[in-house]
């Protein structure tokens, strides 16, 4: 069982846990509106660790145990976004995205991923998922993560901006960065390419410098979203 405050900021964890004692499946006893949050995991302890976390930046929640129960509820939901684990039993993450769609919901999605787990991430974001976070994250990551699912850009607008940015690359960047979104260690790609892995690192580090972030995972997620525009 994860412990939740390896994933969640120990000064927000205190700050939400002495703002909320609510506990149980709903995280208030109102109807969900626009600012309610719905939480699917399968670890009890990290969904009440973040609902709490939640309730204290001003949100509502709703939290799920398992995939099914979170099925059985979606025709009917109403909400800013749903945070969604990926690794559940039964029915992962990706397989909920697919059925939510089969619903029409048009409700964002958020995916939290382990840490490196890009592949999926990567599926994610092709399978229509608005963003995907890594576990471990930080509260602040999260928040900005619903503001912007919450914001509704167009796809064809982010698609567009992120072809924009991921052009700014010389063609070795884009190699070492393609070579990342499928999941290639340094090694991996250096051997591929014929350089060396310190070469490999120099690549990366001006590829995170020209799309102006310090996240692999930031880059990543221009780079799947920038191949959605020559998708069929």
């Amino acid at each position: 069982m994860s412990i939740p405050g390896r994933y969640l900021g120990k000064a927000h964890l205190l700050e939400a846990f002495r703002n909320s004692a609510t506990s149980g499946r709903r995280g208030n006893n109102n109807m969900a509106d626009e600012r309610t949050i719905h939480i699917v995991d399968d670890d009890a302890r990290f969904r009440t660790a973040l609902q709490r976390l939640l309730q204290a930046a001003g949100f509502g929640t709703i939290q799920y145990g398992t995939p099914q129960a979170f099925l059985d509820a979606a025709p009917g939901l109403a909400g800013r976004c749903v945070l969604l684990d990926v690794r559940m039993p039964g029915i992962d993450g990706l397989q909920i995205l697919e059925r939510m769609h089969a619903l029409g919901s048009r409700m964002p999605v958020i995916l939290m991923t382990g840490y490196g787990d890009i592949p999926t991430a990567v599926r994610a974001l092709k399978a229509g998922a608005c963003d995907f976070i890594e576990k471990p994250f930080d509260d602040e990551h999260l928040i900005l993560a619903i503001e912007a699912a919450h914001a509704g850009n167009e796809r064809d607008v982010k698609v567009a901006e992120a072809a924009k940015s991921i052009a700014t690359l010389s063609r070795r960047e884009r190699q070492v960065l393609d070579g990342l979104v499928v999941g290639q260690a340094n090694k991996t790609i250096a051997f591929e390419l014929g350089i060396s892995v310190r070469t490999v690192e120099v690549h990366r580090i001006r590829m995170l410098e020209r799309l102006r972030t310090r996240r692999l995972a930031d880059a990543i997620r221009l780079a799947v979203l920038a191949s959605l525009a020559f998708d069929p």
